[in-house]
């Protein structure tokens, strides 16, 4: 859990200095940094994306794979409404301890809790860092993690505003979460199943630089499932003795 408090100690502190700072800045300066953030999501997501797969056997199949768990796992988000439900925590976030005057401060509010929520924690970094965190107690990559992330929500908190502090919630679940479970996926997760899952990450790190950039508005949050059936399919996929599984 080191790892996981360092980085909601990095995340609270860029907020802080965001959230502190943004409004003194015009506002076509914001939306450049808000731009530019985007651009690096998607430069990111990108090279996550290109480096899961890299060293990789069977590539084309791997990526069909990722492909197929983002379908079904999104036919399974919009069932649940999972984006639906994250951006009600959002809005109960925001009426809780923001309480925001105007309809747009509220939507800023949780744009910034959402962005955020995904951006910090379902990349391959927080996966591997994760795991490798409770597994080890090694909290190196995570604490590169942390220092990104800091940047980011500073950057995110300046355009956004205080609810990108607010993913810290999700962070300590979810992250937080994975290095408390690594003990029992230790043995269960191969280097294919882990290469699938952190692909299918990068893809939804995708969908978010499109919505900061106000290309296309992604319900990412309903794509979520897709991170379990990925794995799950390598791993069906390897009983039955596919090549690169």
């Amino acid at each position: 859990m080191t790892g996981t408090l360092l980085n909601v100690a990095t995340v609270l502190l860029g907020t802080s200095l965001g959230a502190a700072f943004g409004n003194r800045l015009p506002e076509r300066w914001r939306q450049t940094v808000l731009d530019g953030l985007g651009l690096s999501t998607l430069g990111y997501a990108i090279l996550s994306l290109v480096d899961a797969m890299s060293n990789q056997a069977n590539v084309p199949v791997k990526f069909i794979v990722v492909l197929l768990s983002m379908l079904f796992g999104g036919i399974v988000g919009e069932a649940l409404d999972l984006d639906g439900a994250l951006n009600r925590a959002g809005a109960w976030l925001e009426a809780r301890f923001a309480r925001s005057s105007s309809a747009e401060q509220t939507a800023r509010f949780v744009r910034g809790f959402v962005a955020a929520s995904i951006v910090f924690c379902v990349g391959p970094m927080t996966i591997l860092g994760s795991i490798r965190d409770g597994l080890t107690g090694d909290y190196s990559l995570l604490a590169i993690k942390s220092v990104l992330d800091g940047f980011a929500s500073l950057a995110f908190a300046a355009s956004l505003g205080i609810g990108v502090g607010f993913s810290v919630l999700t962070i300590l679940v979810l992250q937080g979460g994975l290095s408390l479970l690594a003990g029992v996926l230790q043995n269960a997760f191969t280097s294919p199943m882990l290469a699938v899952l952190s692909a299918t990450g990068a893809v939804l790190i995708l969908g978010i630089g499109f919505s900061l950039l106000e290309l296309k508005r992604v319900r990412v949050a309903n794509f979520l499932p897709a991170l379990i059936l990925a794995p799950l399919a390598a791993a069906v996929l390897s009983s039955a003795g596919v090549s690169g599984f």
